[in-house]
């Protein structure tokens, strides 16, 4: 089971991708957030289909930090029901996941 996972979350605008990504960050519940711009979501909402332009969060973290983002992200997120998707990733540089890893230790 894998114990590093890319979390992906959408945001309204550059500056709530950007606080979002900053907060997990300095909080150490990520290793690093990649922000996307210029993304267009198509999905149904409230029996509607909709339209937005969004900024995708790309959250690099651990199996143990996971509850903890979510819980963040609903608190800095203006969407009443914001994407939080896990993904476990299986596989890649070990330097890197082994940094990641240190970044995001509870003990730290």
């Amino acid at each position: 089971m894998s114990e590093i996972f890319i979390v992906f979350c959408t945001c309204s605008d550059n500056a709530e991708a950007n606080r979002v990504a900053q907060s997990l960050v300095e909080e150490r519940l990520a290793a690093c957030v990649s922000v996307l711009p210029g993304l267009t979501s198509i999905y149904r909402w409230q029996d509607k289909v909709e339209r937005a332009s969004e900024h995708l969060l790309l959250v690099k973290t651990t199996r143990e930090r996971l509850s903890s983002i979510e819980s963040r992200i609903r608190e800095l997120h203006s969407y009443e029901l914001p994407e939080v998707i896990a993904v476990p990733v299986a596989a890649g540089s070990e330097k890197y996941l082994t940094w990641l890893r240190e970044q995001v230790a509870v003990d730290n």
